[in-house]
């Protein structure tokens, strides 16, 4: 028998995780394992994985890293931000209900609400297009993207990650299938991007569809909620806190401005325990 790694199936909002303890259960892995394990038919199944590990630095208390199911390292992701807090916490790796986390973009602070909620304090957004990265002279709110000889209005913000949003008369009529790869792999985002839709629906609510990088379409996505609120308060279209609807459920965005973090409160759910043989 070979050795068994131990593992959390989580999910916030339908975008799903497993979640695997590094500190307590040390283990190497490549790009290909985690093929098998996130292929929802002859492994685990998931979007990403995520990886807790003890903190790098004094100030942090665990460090976190995020894997795309075709093996590809990222940067950030709101979803698995607020199901690692509630994993962590659950497991008895800390009593704190806020925590400092680092990430390959800095440091997040996810909270647990009293009433189950996680609130995650996701960082101040980074328009400049070498901080997303995004090929542009200067920071503009709107940016003309060349897409299969359409022109689209795209506002570009990081969130710890590249995001390109537009705005759109309906999300379930956009063909997001077709043109989500399309803006996910344009050459003007040499790292590749995340493809948001967002339907604004009044100035507190909006709906969202989210064409992430090496995962497709998912069904929500709490970096995409977070970038897609900025872009639409940006715009003066929005109010500083928004509900986020999307296929998975609702998110609630909120964001003060220029230099302000971005504020995101949602779910995070155990969908069950196990392990795999290594």
């Amino acid at each position: 028998m070979g050795k068994t790694l131990r593992f959390t199936k989580m999910q916030g909002l339908g975008n799903d995780f497993m979640v695997v303890d590094g500190i307590h259960q040390p283990f190497t892995f490549s790009a290909e394992q985690i093929g098998c394990w996130g292929d929802r038919r002859f492994g685990i199944g998931f979007d990403q994985l995520l990886l807790v590990e003890p903190a790098q630095t004094p100030m942090a208390d665990f460090r976190y890293r995020i894997f795309n199911c075709d093996g590809t390292e990222v940067e950030q992701c709101g979803n698995g931000a607020r199901c690692f807090a509630r994993f962590v916490y659950d497991k008895g790796f800390t009593t704190k209900r806020e925590i400092q986390v680092e990430t390959a973009k800095g440091v997040i602070m996810p909270r647990l609400e009293d009433n189950g909620s996680v609130t995650v304090n996701m960082g101040a957004p980074r328009f400049q297009p070498d901080q997303i990265p995004f090929i542009a002279d200067a920071d503009s709110v709107i940016h003309v993207l060349a897409v299969a000889d359409t022109h689209y209005d795209v506002s570009v913000v990081s969130m710890g990650n590249p995001h390109a949003v537009q705005v759109v008369p309906n999300v379930d009529q956009f063909p997001v299938e077709k043109i989500g790869p399309l803006i996910e792999c344009h050459p003007r985002f040499p790292q590749k991007v995340n493809a948001g839709f967002m339907q604004i629906v009044d100035r507190g609510r909006v709906r969202l569809r989210v064409f992430e990088r090496a995962a497709g379409e998912t069904l929500a996505c709490g970096t995409g909620a977070c970038a897609a609120v900025v872009a639409g308060i940006r715009r003066g279209l929005l109010d500083a806190t928004v509900r986020v609807d999307t296929r998975g459920g609702m998110l609630s965005i909120s964001w003060q401005g220029e230099g302000s973090p971005v504020m995101m409160t949602g779910p995070a759910v155990t969908v069950f325990e196990g392990e795999i043989t290594l």
